[in-house]
């Protein structure tokens, strides 16, 4: 199990408690956190589950594939160097407190 830190654009915190190898997309969506639509259910073809990785992670993550990067291309709010799909974020224990921003808007 690892906490997860949902930071809102208003500044608002959620932490949240999520089970490996639930995703970080899931574990928002399981503990009613707002700002992430996810209207694919996880199989990243929508892109309505973007977060930004806080700058300052030194947390490991699974690395980028092909078809998220794709995806990210056509999210509501601006791609940056810190966006990734929740729904492609398998939770370990190694994650624990990762902090994801939400963007303004999913769609």
């Amino acid at each position: 199990m690892a906490k997860i830190t949902y930071k809102h654009p208003n500044g608002t915190v959620t932490v949240v408690d999520v089970e490996a190898p639930d995703t970080v997309m899931r574990g928002a969506k399981l503990n009613n956190v707002d700002g992430i639509e996810a209207q694919c259910g996880g199989s990243a073809q929508c892109g309505t589950c973007h977060v930004y990785i806080d700058g300052a992670n030194l947390l490991p993550l699974p690395p980028m594939h092909e078809v998220e990067d794709d995806v990210l291309y056509g999210t509501a709010c601006e791609r940056t160097e810190f966006s990734r799909l929740s729904c492609q974020l398998p939770v370990s224990e190694e994650m624990d407190g990762l902090l994801v921003h939400l963007p303004e808007a999913q769609s």
